[in-house]
């Protein structure tokens, strides 16, 4: 009796730690501004699927016979929705690799839950001390579903200070109507707004667009 309790009680221990360990990889990707991972369906996703993956480890741990038939089962159920991003799939790979791993041994579930959470937090720090210093770390990209600050500049010809400027994401120069177009963008919206305001007096701007997010 006494080791029947014992073992349940382990079980849900794990299950607890699973869970926490998922909403704890989302509140680290918040604090790290990735807007992505802030929806509902993304955080229950977090919280559930490690918790799913150990329950079928559990389930299917020491019997071929049920491991083939879950194989089968699991092999109809497809996620349709494309990621965003490979960091968004490896993010799910770890979810159910710290599910797996609580099944086996709790230690090393906490164990990549912790890494992956210093991993996303230091790479965010990097990331801001980069800018701070002048010294972009990353490149943008409007696929990875970060929201983002865009202005979007028309020019007769070009201009000096935005050729180089570190918030540059596209340059397109049309020989054919000679107008030169700029896109820039940052997560700050007082980066946007002082560009803006260093267009004002310039005269070769034609239009301006900003897009705040």
């Amino acid at each position: 009796m006494g080791q029947l309790f014992s073992d349940n009680y382990l079980i849900f221990l794990g299950a607890f730690l699973a869970m926490i360990s998922g909403l704890s990889i989302r509140i680290s990707l918040s604090l790290a501004k990735q807007k992505w991972a802030s929806t509902y369906h993304h955080t229950m996703s977090y919280i559930l699927l490690p918790l799913i993956t150990l329950v079928i480890t559990k389930v299917i741990s020491g019997n071929i016979a049920l491991s083939l038939g879950m194989i089968g089962a699991l092999s109809i159920v497809r996620f349709r929705t494309p990621v965003k991003n490979p960091f968004e799939l490896v993010i799910f790979f770890a979810l159910i690799t710290i599910g797996i791993s609580m099944a086996v041994n709790a230690k090393y579930g906490i164990l990549l839950a912790a890494t992956v959470n210093i991993v996303i937090i230091l790479s965010y720090l990097v990331e801001v001390l980069g800018n701070l210093f002048g010294f972009p770390t990353y490149s943008l990209s409007f696929e990875e579903g970060n929201s983002q600050n865009i202005l979007e500049i028309t020019a007769s010809d070009n201009i000096p200070f935005l050729d180089d400027n570190k918030f540059l994401l596209q340059y397109v120069n049309n020989k054919t109507s000679g107008e030169v177009h700029y896109r820039l963008s940052s997560k700050s919206r007082k980066d946007m707004e002082k560009i803006r305001l260093s267009c004002d007096n310039n005269n070769n701007i034609l239009d301006i667009e900003m897009r705040f997010s």
